[in-house]
């Protein structure tokens, strides 16, 4: 299990264990609500929270019923990733994006299995999506990690991603979606707001490195969609700098206002030193919008 003993090691490096510790409570209480799983109906008795009322089923039999339900003992986590050739990329910190969905996927599926929880994954791109179904094993997990390690040669597509979960995943779940910087469309809203009626999603975007970031210097920049060479002049332009610096910000505070719009917690990793700091942050500001 190269991959995760891999993931178990940066959280050793990159995190005190105090902090460890915060994760995983914060993992324990970021499924929030009731937690119980609908059973089937009752009649109304004195004390009975009106919220559990089946108004439509207390007409067909007029008399007032509730809602009875069992506990749910295992939650399920699914991480959708992307997968596409963008993946190959590298993260301001110089870490190729795939390499840090690895660690963020292999966190929170750490965490699950730790806890008995079912993870479970979707990924795919531009040409394809694949589902894995959920287990509870760390071997299921290192698996589903391996998914991961090569980028596609095939655009990525977040669109595709989300519209093969509204179809074809109907186990409730607490969604972690793992993507590129990517800019929101119409499409991506309508499909994430149909899924948060059904799941809880937490939503993680991967910066990515400014080719014309000065601290490069002389170093070859290559473009993961065209692989062509970034052009010195271009690399050493102030203004362009500038303009792609505006242009990030502008996409992040777009996709911010989405996210909230939506009820969805959302953070942005420009590294591999920030991954665990980060998950911690999304995973304390879902607990706290959904109190």
């Amino acid at each position: 299990m190269a991959l995760l003993t891999k993931v178990k090691t940066r959280m050793a490096i990159h995190a005190h264990r105090k902090v460890r510790g915060l994760l995983d409570g914060e993992y324990q209480s970021f499924h929030s609500g009731r937690s119980m799983d609908f059973q089937d109906l009752r009649e109304y008795v004195a004390g009975d929270d009106v919220k559990d009322l089946d108004w439509k089923a207390s007409a067909r039999k007029g008399e007032l019923l509730v809602k009875r339900y069992h506990a749910e003992r295992k939650h399920t986590i699914l991480l959708v990733v992307g997968r596409g050739r963008s993946m190959a990329g590298l993260c301001p910190d110089r870490t190729p994006k795939n390499e840090i969905a690895i660690f963020a996927a292999g966190v929170m599926g750490y965490l699950a299995t730790k806890h008995s929880d079912y993870v479970g994954m979707v990924y795919g791109d531009a040409e394809e999506v694949h589902s894995v179904r959920p287990a509870t094993t760390e071997l299921a997990l290192e698996r589903m990690l391996g998914h991961l390690v090569e980028p596609t040669s095939a655009a990525g597509d977040l669109t595709g991603c989300l519209d093969y979960v509204t179809r074809a995943i109907r186990r409730r779940t607490i969604m972690v979606v793992i993507t590129d910087d990517v800019d929101l469309s119409e499409e991506d809203e309508r499909l994430l707001r149909l899924l948060r009626v059904q799941h809880e999603i937490l939503f993680l975007t991967l910066a990515d490195l400014d080719p014309t970031d000065p601290g490069l210097e002389s170093t070859p920049v290559i473009d993961a969609d065209t692989w062509d060479a970034i052009p010195a002049f271009l690399r050493n332009d102030a203004q362009l700098h500038a303009e792609i610096a505006a242009a990030d910000a502008e996409r992040h505070a777009r996709r911010r206002r989405t996210l909230e719009r939506l009820g969805i917690a959302g953070e942005h990793i420009t590294g591999e030193d920030q991954v665990i700091m980060t998950l911690f942050r999304l995973l304390e500001r879902h607990r706290h919008g959904n109190d």
